[in-house]
Order: C-alpha cells, then sequence, then structure tokens
C-alpha cells in the first residue's frame, strides 16, 4: 500500500475511533449538586489518561521504529542505565497520582459534607426486597410492596438528608443520576445530603446482592417544586 492511502486509512480508522466519544466519556452529567464534582473529577481523569496514554503509545512506535535493527547497524550502546532519564519517568507518574489524590480528596469532602440544617430529612431503611422512606420532619412513610415500586419525592433545590439503615443484610442505595451509591448496613447508620438540581424522574436500585429477589428491590425518586412537594406531603398526611 503506497503512503497517501496509509494516511487515508489511517485517518479514516482514527475519526471511527473518535466517533463512539463524547465530552463525557460514557458518565451522566448528573442531577444532584453534588454530582458536578464528580463528574468533573471523572472527565479530568479520563483526559489525563488520554495524555498518558497517547505519550506512551508515541514513544513505543518512535522506539520501534527509530531503533529497530538494520544490516547496517553494529554492536547497540551498552549503557546499563540512565540517570535523568529515570528520575523523569519516575517522578512524572508520581506527580499525576499525588494531583489525582488531591481531586479526589477534595470532591469527596464536598461530596460527604454534612449541612447543619437540612430542610428536609429522609430516614431511609432497605429490607429484603424493598425500601422504605420516612420524612421525618413531616411523618409520611412510603413503603414499597413487591408489585409497587415506593417513590422517593422530593424538592428541587433543597438540601435533603438521608439517613440508611438496613433491618437484615447489607444493602446498597444507588441513583445513577445522582452519580452516588452508598452500603446500606445493619447497625450503622449513614448519612450523606444532596441537593437535586433538576425535576425528573430517576431511578433507584439496591447494588449489592442481598438474596433471593434482589433484582426486584428498586425504588424512584421525584425531583418536583417546592410547592408541588408541600401538596405531595399534605395529600399523604390527608389519607394513605
Amino acid at each position: 500500500m503506497r503512503a497517501p492511502a496509509r494516511r487515508v486509512l489511517a485517518a479514516a480508522l482514527a475519526l471511527l475511533a473518535l466517533s463512539g466519544c463524547d465530552s463525557t466519556f460514557g458518565q451522566k452529567s448528573g442531577a444532584t449538586k453534588q454530582s458536578r464534582g464528580i463528574s468533573d473529577l471523572w472527565r479530568g481523569s479520563m483526559l489525563a489518561a488520554i495524555v498518558v496514554g497517547a505519550i506512551v503509545v508515541s514513544l513505543i512506535i518512535w522506539c520501534v521504529l527509530r531503533y529497530r535493527h538494520r544490516p547496517r547497524d553494529g554492536v547497540p550502546s551498552q549503557r546499563q542505565y540512565n540517570v535523568p532519564l529515570e528520575i523523569t519517568y519516575t517522578a512524572i507518574p508520581i506527580i499525576i497520582v499525588l494531583v489525582l489524590f488531591a481531586f479526589s480528596w477534595t470532591v469527596q469532602n464536598d461530596v460527604d459534607a454534612l449541612s447543619s440544617n437540612p430542610d428536609v430529612t429522609v430516614e431511609v431503611r432497605g429490607f429484603q426486597w424493598q425500601w422504605q422512606f420516612h420524612y421525618r420532619n413531616d411523618d409520611v412513610t412510603v413503603t414499597g410492596l413487591p408489585d409497587r415500586t415506593p417513590v422517593m419525592v422530593l424538592p428541587v433545590g433543597e438540601t435533603v438528608r438521608f439517613v440508611l439503615t438496613s433491618r437484615d443484610v447489607i444493602h446498597s442505595f444507588y441513583v445513577p443520576d445522582f452519580l452516588f451509591k452508598r452500603d446500606v448496613i445493619p447497625g450503622v447508620k449513614n448519612q450523606f445530603d444532596v441537593t437535586v438540581e433538576k425535576p425528573g424522574l430517576f431511578r433507584g436500585y439496591c447494588a449489592e446482592f442481598c438474596g433471593l429477589d434482589h433484582a426486584r428491590m428498586t425504588f424512584a425518586v421525584r425531583g418536583v417544586s417546592k410547592a408541588d412537594y408541600r401538596a405531595w406531603i399534605a395529600r399523604r398526611q390527608a389519607g394513605p
């Protein structure tokens, strides 16, 4: 194959590979305030991985082409080591790891931060094989049944405190659109805050295998306006 044809083929293959990529690298943008940092961390980590991978592959290709054996070549250099080069390729990965660790530490602290005065507190209880949501401030309880998926209604723009408990085995509270998952452990109260930023219906799952009907242990989260949330609470308080 001639050189121009090879270049065209290589460009076509590169475009085909890039057509499957987007700026999110397959990660959801997130529906909560806390998920923004998680999404940014994911994209930054992926960009760093792409840059490092491109450099490594380029260096491998360059070494293969530049130092391939030729009939006229004699004995190659017998240098045992190159101290500056070894220091460089040891220091750069350490710096990359430290930078990613610092960003991860910052995002984790932001996600785990608890408000001193949350607007809504929801006690989430996992049990085989459903969920129960108790709104502590308003004494409203939503319990899932085998044939009825429970729906958790949350006000958009307000801080919601979740308190997770389990009465039997380990479960896991997972909402993909929140970019968040936390285990629900017997005898342990896990707490976290979220602020839903946009209305919508978000699916939730138990992400820890917990027995026979684990796959049916699902729920939904509905983000609504503050007025619609108060109206929903009033309806729940008025009757079952």
